[in-house]
């Protein structure tokens, strides 16, 4: 079998899976470490360090104890830079992670495809990709930029928030500060909304927000709850779900292939039923049947606000120029890909 077996793809829940890659080594397999490090952008209170946990304790469990793996919160192994990760992870700095397709995109074009504004739309329409033949591609396009992807989880739609007024109209984001991540297509995004967005990590996001260095900010719903950001000034919420940010579940190439096939096909099924796990976390009360965590933040005393279709269509139309120069650098070919794969989802 070649050195690098072909990624086999596979719909469990939320996550794609990956065939682990055999290594043809004549060599016996290098001593198992100690202790793997796993890095996360959050800890545990939130569903994406839920999920690296949840990972963690069935390899354990399987492995019965052969590989022992510690969770590192908060980028700490590369101090708090998130989107370092992905370069940390193929340098072997860090062995393993549950990331971010945004921290990540900065590396790896095509995982910006996530990111285009007002693109998914809806947990139907992220499904149709991580779960079909674009996720198996971009899985495939992760594996070649340098670490083995075994599943996908879920961060969530990201909502934005600020502390000075409501947002129904992309004329209500003028001049208002936003701290956004670093990768250069928010920063197109809040441009083109008339928006001042600055980059910075979520470490210093909090302390901006609370001294009001920047006015407001985007993430999920239940990253704004664990957080606590209404504590931070952040008394308006838009629920207008413009981006998806998918999180991949990987290991370190040299890792992975340090382990016996056999422990390798453990960790590859852990990280599919943890991933399966956290997205039905991420998802929790931000269903159409389930809305508990929307009335949970208005119980806050946090004006939100439900945009009708016609109000997010201004938005759609004002960014629709960053949709076109980020296609180009994505790729036509899998951007087309997507939107079939969305608009064939919708109408099954």
């Amino acid at each position: 079998m070649d050195r690098r077996s072909l990624l086999k793809a596979g719909a469990a829940g939320g996550a794609i899976t990956a065939a682990p890659f055999i290594a043809t080594r004549t060599a016996a397999a290098a001593p198992y470490r100690a202790e793997y490090r796993l890095s996360t952008v959050v800890g545990t209170a939130f569903p994406w360090g839920k999920g690296a946990e949840i990972w963690i304790n069935l390899v354990k469990e399987r492995t019965q104890g052969r590989i022992n793996i510690k969770l590192y919160p908060g980028v700490s192994l590369i101090n708090g830079d998130q989107t370092r990760e992905f370069s940390a992870i193929r340098q072997g700095v860090i062995d393993m992670a549950v990331g971010s397709t945004i921290n990540w995109s900065p590396q790896v074009k095509e995982l910006n495809l996530f990111s285009l504004p007002f693109f998914t739309q809806d947990h139907a329409g992220l499904d149709a990709l991580t779960q079909g033949e674009v996720g198996k591609r971009i899985l495939q396009v992760v594996e070649k930029a340098g670490v083995v992807p075994l599943a996908w989880g879920e961060n969530g739609f990201r909502e934005v928030t600020n502390s000075k007024r409501e947002i129904r109209t992309p004329a209500d984001m003028k001049g208002l500060k936003f701290r956004v991540v670093g990768s250069p297509i928010f920063n197109d995004t809040f441009t083109a909304l008339g928006a001042n967005p600055t980059q910075m990590t979520w470490a210093d996001a909090q302390p901006a927000l609370a001294s009001g260095a920047v006015e407001g900010q985007e993430n999920p719903l239940h990253i704004f709850m664990a957080a606590k950001l209404h504590t931070l000034g952040q008394k308006f919420i838009t629920r207008w779900g413009y981006v998806a940010d998918p999180l991949i579940y990987v290991v370190n190439r040299d890792v992975w292939e340090s382990w016996t096939p056999a422990d390798r096909e453990i960790v590859r099924q852990a990280a599919i039923d943890a991933g399966r796990q956290e997205v039905a976390i991420a998802r929790k009360g931000l269903t159409a049947d389930d809305t508990s965590m929307v009335r949970d933040a208005a119980a806050l005393g946090v004006k939100i606000t439900e945009l009708t279709p016609a109000e997010k269509e201004a938005f759609r139309q004002a960014v629709k120029p960053v949709v076109e120069k980020w296609t180009k650098q994505i790729g036509p070919d899998l951007v087309k890909r997507a939107e079939a794969a969305i608009a064939a989802r919708k109408k099954a």
